[in-house]
């Protein structure tokens, strides 16, 4: 797969304004660079600096084609260059809704006549203009600054890449077969302490099972999650899917204890395992983040479980998780016989 362009930074400005001076050809900057050498060719075009009335100060110098290149991509924002569409971005926020919601909601009130996607909003609200008018306040996430999605680094190299989601196969993606599931961890209020619970969902019929864990390290989880699942048949345990949390490291223990595979979510893309996501926005109603979870008992998460369980579902047919799900493991039982 082809590597993403990355803009020319600061660094890369002066070391071709060095070899430029010594007349160096540009395919020596670009192997220097090691990049390639339209990449230069560009710069050198766009970005040298022409003065007729004084000929003598025309160059290729790097603080002001740093300065240029800046101004050029500023002004090709479509948020700048449009200054109504501009300002109703901004209500929208001040609003309180999402920069997602926003360019959702644009899409389908205009049509096809204007589309702005999510990640302009996003850049505007993090870009000097934003930052000026403090917009990143009004986001329901704030962070000091945003990186785009897909350029942010894994937080750990302990989950090889052919365990990574986009390896998944089809039939688990399509929730064609039973027996797949997805894990997290419900955190609460740090004065309370460190104590947590985990939410496991069957990803075929949304059957939820919940557990308490007195910390985050992940070993003990690990082993409640194998206890959790281990009376199961075989196929109705097949896989489980994580973010990159590290209280899922030590995953090869689902291997080794009752050889469940593991799948884990792209870096920052907690959206790839939705339905326990969901999941979690539903208990939520009943544990909100400042619960006390070492007050909460065992026999009321068997409570909170089986209310989950038995609600219809509008995605199952309007059928409950149970049903689902106890047919399923009635059928495994049939074909043992």
């Amino acid at each position: 797969m082809a590597r993403s362009f990355v803009q020319l930074s600061m660094d890369e400005r002066r070391i071709i304004a060095r070899m430029h001076e010594k007349r160096n050809s540009q395919a020596e900057i670009a192997r220097a660079l090691r990049r390639d050498r339209s990449t230069i060719c560009r710069e050198l075009r766009r970005n040298f600096w022409r003065d007729h009335d004084v000929p003598i100060v025309q160059g290729y110098w790097h603080v002001t084609a740093h300065q240029m290149a800046e101004s050029r991509r500023r002004r090709y924002r479509k948020l700048l260059r449009d200054p109504h569409l501009c300002a109703a971005v901004v209500d929208r926020l001040k609003a309180g809704w999402s920069p997602e919601q926003i360019s959702g909601r644009l899409r389908l009130v205009s049509g096809s006549s204007t589309k702005l996607s999510h990640e302009t909003i996003y850049q505007y609200v993090y870009s000097q203009e934003g930052r000026d008018q403090q917009l990143a306040r009004h986001l329901p996430e704030r962070r000091r600054k945003r990186r785009p999605r897909y350029a942010r680094k894994p937080r750990s190299l302990v989950f090889p890449i052919e365990c990574a989601i986009r390896n998944r196969p089809e039939v688990i993606n399509s929730r064609s077969e039973f027996g797949h599931w997805e894990a997290d961890l419900m955190i609460f209020r740090k004065e309370h302490g460190a104590a947590n619970i985990a939410t496991v969902v069957e990803r075929k019929s949304r059957y939820t099972v919940l557990f308490r864990n007195n910390d985050r390290r992940s070993k003990p989880i690990m082993n409640q999650l194998i206890r959790q699942l281990a009376p199961l048949p075989a196929q109705a345990r097949q896989s489980l899917t994580f973010d990159r949390g590290l209280e899922f490291v030590s995953w090869r223990e689902l291997e080794h204890g009752m050889g469940t595979t593991a799948w884990f979510c792209d870096p920052q893309a907690p959206w790839q395992k939705g339905t326990v996501e969901n999941t979690n926005k539903r208990i939520r109603r009943y544990l909100p983040p400042e619960t006390v979870v070492l007050d909460v008992s065992n026999q009321e998460l068997r409570s909170l479980c089986d209310r989950l369980n038995d609600t219809p579902r509008k995605c199952l047919g309007f059928q409950t998780p149970k049903e689902i799900f106890s047919r399923h493991l009635l059928a495994m039982e049939n074909q043992s016989v």
